[in-house]
């Protein structure tokens, strides 16, 4: 007996089903341009939303990871993109949490400084600006001016209703200019 595994690309109409190592081929094909093409975009949105571009390189490379072992299941979804960046921003806030649960418990011992060392150059200011801003409202900034992706697009995506989508793109706004804004009064 003969197993199809359908590609991507396969899915269109009019497409002709491959079989065997073809169908493997093509599959393994279809993946390595998937993440040519979009593992740079995960990076961003999940730096974006932690703050830390160790944190989202390891997140996206065991997001990507996870994705390849269920292709044949993940490329058959609406949108293999979907699933790949929520699967990276649920790893980033499960690290985030073990980690602030691990660096209170270090405070309580007094093993870490009570404060890290800042990003290096202009960088900090941004990065310092993101995280004054709630989680929901960082990764909804993230998603629409990293990814370019619509309202209607991040609701489908974060599973949330448009009002509420719209409402964390206007508050993270406000609440980033005016923490931008006061930094730059200050450098003055």
């Amino acid at each position: 007996m003969t197993t199809t595994i359908l590609s991507a690309r396969q899915l269109w109409p009019g497409a002709p089903p491959r079989t065997g190592e073809a169908a493997h081929l093509v599959t393994a094909l279809d993946f390595d341009d998937f993440y040519r093409d979009t593992a740079p975009r995960v990076i961003h949105l999940v730096y974006a939303t932690t703050g830390d571009l160790e944190l989202a390189q390891d997140c996206t490379q065991e997001a990507y990871a996870r994705a390849w072992q269920r292709w044949h299941q993940v490329s058959r979804a609406g949108d293999p993109l979907s699933w790949v960046r929520t699967v990276a921003r649920r790893l980033a806030i499960s690290q985030w949490r073990k980690d602030t649960n691990r660096v209170t418990a270090h405070r309580r011992l007094a093993l870490v400084p009570e404060h890290p060392a800042p990003p290096p150059g202009d960088r900090a200011d941004v990065v310092a600006a993101l995280k004054t801003l709630t989680p929901p409202q960082r990764e909804v900034l993230a998603l629409h001016y990293l990814l370019d992706m619509s309202i209607d697009q991040i609701a489908d995506d974060l599973g949330a209703p448009v009002g509420t989508v719209k409402a964390r793109l206007h508050h993270g706004r406000k609440a980033l200019a005016e923490v931008l804004r006061t930094k730059d009064e200050h450098h003055e």
